[in-house]
């Protein structure tokens, strides 16, 4: 019964996104922020994202697992933890054992050409790669000073957003951006 309700659930997620893709970005659809927050907190548990579909091997874990790990290396390279939370949901579900299509690794999904650069041996070791995701994100932080752009170079990389001077047109990366904030927003208000 759960692999069928979290199916039902990301096919309730793809056919918002696409309704949100339709509608200008800030025009008021009445109640949509709070459907969509509800509709968030409701599935956060059975979300998974599509970059990494659970196995069967999978144990699923939670945020708070990885709370203490997130913290320091957040502390360390100046940034808000919760936004750590917020792309380690997006990226991962907090799949330590995540591995995307494209090759990325881990909870934070990195590359592992991005690993090395970043002093990562092991991408699929959760401290390791916690602090090589932190550091990449503060440096796309630091790249471009914007929290919106720094996602948009997390997801697609630093050359699409500055050849586009902004959020690159691509469909997953503007969904991406956007299901960041949302969970970094909801998080806040918590």
């Amino acid at each position: 019964m759960l692999p069928q309700l979290a199916s039902v659930l990301c096919r309730i997620a793809a056919i918002q996104e696409r309704l949100h893709s339709l509608e200008p970005s800030s025009a008021g659809a009445h109640g949509l922020a709070s459907f969509d927050a509800e509709f968030a907190r409701a599935t956060a548990v059975l979300e998974t994202p599509e970059r990494c579909p659970r196995t069967a091997g999978n144990a699923p874990t939670t945020r708070s697992d990885f709370d203490r790990l997130i913290q320091a290396a957040a502390t360390r390279h100046g940034v808000d933890a919760d936004l750590v939370h917020a792309v380690i949901q997006a990226e991962s579900g907090y799949d330590p054992n995540c591995r995307s299509s494209a090759g990325a690794l881990g909870l934070m999904q990195l590359m592992p050409g991005t690993a090395r650069a970043l002093g990562v041996s092991d991408p699929l070791d959760p401290e390791a790669n916690i602090e090589g995701g932190v550091k990449y994100l503060r440096q796309q932080l630091d790249r471009f000073h914007d929290v919106d752009l720094a996602l948009a170079a997390y997801n697609a990389g630093p050359g699409a957003v500055r050849r586009y001077d902004g959020i690159p047109p691509y469909r997953e990366t503007q969904a991406y951006v956007r299901r960041v904030l949302q969970t970094l927003w909801q998080r806040k208000a918590e």
